[in-house]
């Protein structure tokens, strides 16, 4: 993710949003990963007081490769 500003959360993650979120503002997702346990922490960047959905790493890769067919 180089070239992009993480957002420090107040949950001590460092949010990225993702280069899959539309630019005008209608969808948007962020993601994080948890140093040292390698979950990847998904959540609605419009409204981040929701609860963040955390999966494995292939769990999310799967989910990308599906979700670009």
């Amino acid at each position: 993710m180089s070239g992009v500003e993480a957002r420090l959360g107040l949950d001590g993650l460092a949010w990225y949003k993702s280069s899959y979120s539309a630019g005008n503002g209608g969808e948007c997702v962020e993601v994080a990963v948890l140093p040292g346990k390698g979950r990847v922490h998904v959540r609605d960047c419009k409204d981040t007081t929701r609860a963040a959905l955390a999966v494995e790493p292939t769990a999310r890769a799967a989910f990308v490769e599906f979700a670009a067919l």
